[in-house]
């Protein structure tokens, strides 16, 4: 059980990385920048760090668990960067979504 929660922790920290170098790039992208400046560069070293920190979640959780962990953690945190951030609307289709989302997780979820 210990391993199982580790790997979704693993799973949800490397969601957490790959948003961060997501938002990196978006910034650079909309300034305008070169590959070679330190936003492009700071995202592409959060997904060599996300690689690796992934591979350390499937040794404890199978991948179908992991990806739909990862689609789960990520669903949830861009539906709070929109709602926060951007003062996007969270009305019923949203939270249907999200609704959806945590049941398929606990559908997912094999404990070893």
């Amino acid at each position: 059980m210990l391993s199982v929660a580790l790997g979704y922790g693993l799973v949800l920290a490397t969601a957490v990385i790959v948003i961060f170098a997501d938002i990196l790039l978006k910034l650079a992208a909309d300034q305008g920048q070169s590959v070679y400046h330190h936003h492009v560069l700071s995202g592409c070293a959060l997904y060599v760090l996300s690689a690796l920190i992934w591979f350390g979640a499937m040794q404890s959780v199978g991948i179908a668990q992991a990806g739909m962990a990862y689609a789960m953690f990520t669903l949830v945190a861009l539906c709070a960067i929109g709602v926060c951030w951007f003062n996007e609307p969270f009305g019923l289709r949203e939270m249907a979504g999200l609704g959806c989302a945590i049941l398929a997780m606990v559908l997912m979820v094999r404990f070893h």
